[in-house]
């Protein structure tokens, strides 16, 4: 089976208005034959908002922007992966406490951070599963356990019409064990929506991780992100060989569309039967 994957490589619009530019999104998507349209890290909030702008900004999970989300979802007649700065309403996990245990010098106040949440749609506009970022990356001068509350659990593949989906985000990239874990759970293809920070060797490492994650796991991996200054863009899809079968422009504004054969998951697995070698009680 083959389909059309859509990723929306895009910039924080500069007059906030978010729903519009997805709407254009999904409205060039539609006109190109995509049947899943992906959206980078930091859609509905950008990371560089003040601390209080962004915890203000939390909305719940089926708050307005995932209603006009799902709204736009089904007017396109499209599955989509969008990404949002969930309110954590009762969620433990969530009390800016647990950044003490995270390492962070900020001080712990009785307030609940939202967590980094991508959600999957269907092309009714129904939430079909939703996955909280498990690895906040507290690198160099970032915190994000300063702002957001990390998940509790991996992302479990759902079946979609057109392949068996996993999903996780950015920093989730270095740990290998979260794709190893959907492709044993049958995942065929792997999006990962980021916002990889520029620096010396990030466009690389980016790259190299997106190949090895691909090639390790006889899978499609399909990693964007955002084109906005701090980021490197160089969205790509990458197959179950290592090929890159579809990259953006670095960091140009740019729809990239790949067309994902199932075929080539099945042909990787038959040659090289990796997860039937594969000795986990000595690991």
């Amino acid at each position: 089976m083959t389909f059309r994957l859509g990723l929306a490589q895009c910039t924080h619009p500069a007059d906030g208005d978010v729903i519009a530019l997805v709407e254009r999104c999904a409205r060039d998507a539609q006109a190109a034959g995509v049947d899943l349209l992906a959206f980078p890290e930091c859609l509905m909030t950008p990371f560089e908002k003040t601390r209080e702008d962004f915890l203000a900004s939390a909305e719940p999970l089926d708050g307005a922007f995932s209603q006009e989300m799902s709204r736009i979802a089904a007017a396109y007649n499209l599955w989509m992966v969008y990404t949002m700065n969930e309110r954590a309403d009762g969620a433990e996990e969530g009390l800016a406490g647990s950044r003490a245990a995270a390492g962070s010098d900020a001080p712990a106040a009785d307030v609940r951070l939202p967590y980094n949440t991508a959600v999957v749609v269907d092309g009714a506009g129904t939430r079909r599963g939703f996955y909280r970022k498990i690895h906040l990356f507290d690198a160099g001068d970032c915190r994000e356990s300063e702002r957001m509350a990390a998940g509790g659990e991996l992302f479990a593949p759902i079946d979609t019409p057109f392949c068996k989906l996993g999903l996780a985000i950015c920093y989730d990239l270095r740990f290998p064990e979260v794709m190893r874990a959907a492709a044993c759970a049958g995942c065929e293809l792997f999006v990962l929506p980021a916002a990889w920070v520029d620096g010396p060797r990030k466009a690389d490492q980016w790259t190299a991780l997106l190949t090895a994650r691909a090639v390790e796991n006889e899978m499609y991996v399909a990693g964007l992100s955002r084109a906005d200054e701090r980021c490197i863009g160089c969205s790509r899809v990458v197959d179950p060989f290592g090929a890159t079968v579809a990259e953006a422009p670095g960091k140009t504004p740019a729809l990239l569309t790949a067309d994902i054969d199932l075929a080539r998951v099945r042909a990787a697995r038959a040659a090289v039967p990796v997860f039937e070698h594969r000795r986990p009680s000595l690991y």
